[in-house]
């Protein structure tokens, strides 16, 4: 028995087409819960913000590492 035979054997083959797909579709999509504006809009100010917070993080560890290697940089030379 090959391997192609046991999988048939084994899981049977669904029929449908594309009607059953988009059926399907639209029931999954009737599950989904949406976000409220009131969450929407504390997400986007929590995002704004730890945004901010990691560009001024990035930007002071730029600035000492760009401080440090000037001044081992004048110190060799």
């Amino acid at each position: 028995m090959s391997m192609d035979t046991a999988d048939q054997e084994t899981e049977p083959r669904r029929k449908g087409g594309p009607f059953r797909f988009f059926g399907e579709v639209r029931a999954e999509a009737r599950k989904v819960t949406w976000a409220t504006r009131q969450e929407v809009t504390v997400s986007t100010i929590m995002v704004v913000i730890f945004g901010l917070l990691a560009a001024i993080f990035f930007f002071l560890v730029d600035t000492v590492l760009r401080i440090g290697i000037q001044f081992i940089l004048n110190s060799i030379g």
